[in-house]
């Protein structure tokens, strides 16, 4: 997890940064059983420029996918209010 927290310090302030970024928040959950779980709170201004970040992914992560052991469990939320 250490490994993974310095990679994000380097990468998440190069997201911020983007274009059309309004927030990208990575957070460690805590607990027993979501040990060594990150969740991003991510928004961007529309798809189009959340469809550009994401083909970056390889390139911001290429530290951090070392790390990760099964696979990445991705959700889109909706804003309600």
């Amino acid at each position: 997890m250490d490994d993974v927290i310095a990679a994000l310090q380097e990468v998440v302030p190069v997201v911020r940064e983007e274009p059309g970024c309004l927030a990208y928040v990575p957070h460690i959950v805590k607990g027993k059983r979501n040990k060594n779980t990150i969740v991003f709170y991510e928004k961007y201004e529309d798809q189009a420029i959340l469809d550009a970040h994401s083909a970056k992914l390889p390139t911001y992560f290429k530290n951090v996918f070392p790390h990760i052991q099964g696979n990445i469990d991705i959700k889109v939320c909706e804003e309600i209010v």
